[in-house]
């Protein structure tokens, strides 16, 4: 899908926004990544999306990372309902990203497409690990749920995830988000 599906829109012959994703870096840089990095994906996930990006010709590569939203599956809802059940969730702290709220991306694009085409990095300003993120949601709703934080060893996923997958953008025209935490206030609020 990601990439036949991006060859399918791109042969309409108009220019596309093609969201793509922090998994096209392998988290080994200890600074946030900008568009210049060389993107080495850990993951099929990865190399399927950076394989997408190749099929754009014409039109605006928005990277961004840890996407939540009020609705759908993502990181946010699972941790509310989570929350609600159990008295302790197990949560990775050693991979660090910028949750970004889907409505804050979506107003940004606007702003993009009136910029030149090409790739460019737009997250949540701030970041913080899985677990400080699962920490924040529950203080922010209200929610009494202690967080156990563990390595991505312990949780045992079969697909690797960057350590460090910060993106941020060098070029002085990007949009600007948002701290990743107001997404969230807004996110709630919406929920």
């Amino acid at each position: 899908m990601n990439v036949e599906g991006t060859r399918n829109v791109v042969a309409l012959g108009t220019p596309v926004v093609y969201y793509s994703t922090d998994y096209v870096f392998d988290g080994r840089k200890r600074e946030p990544y900008l568009e210049s990095d060389v993107p080495r994906p850990l993951s099929v996930y990865g190399q399927s999306k950076l394989a997408g990006e190749g099929e754009v010709r014409e039109g605006w590569i928005v990277r961004s990372s840890w996407l939540f939203g009020w609705t759908g599956k993502n990181f946010v809802r699972t941790m509310l309902a989570l929350g609600a059940e159990r008295e302790e969730v197990a949560v990775v702290d050693d991979q660090r990203g910028s949750p970004t709220y889907v409505g804050h991306l979506a107003e940004a694009t606007r702003e993009l497409i009136e910029l030149s085409p090409g790739v460019w990095h737009v997250a949540a300003e701030g970041d913080c690990t899985w677990a400080e993120f699962a920490e924040a949601i529950f203080e922010e709703a209200g929610i009494h749920c202690r967080v156990r934080r563990i390595s991505s060893s312990e949780l045992g996923r079969p697909a690797p995830r960057p350590a460090n997958s910060v993106l941020r953008s060098e070029r002085p025209e990007a949009p600007r988000l948002p701290h990743w935490r107001k997404g969230l206030r807004a996110c709630l609020a919406r929920l």
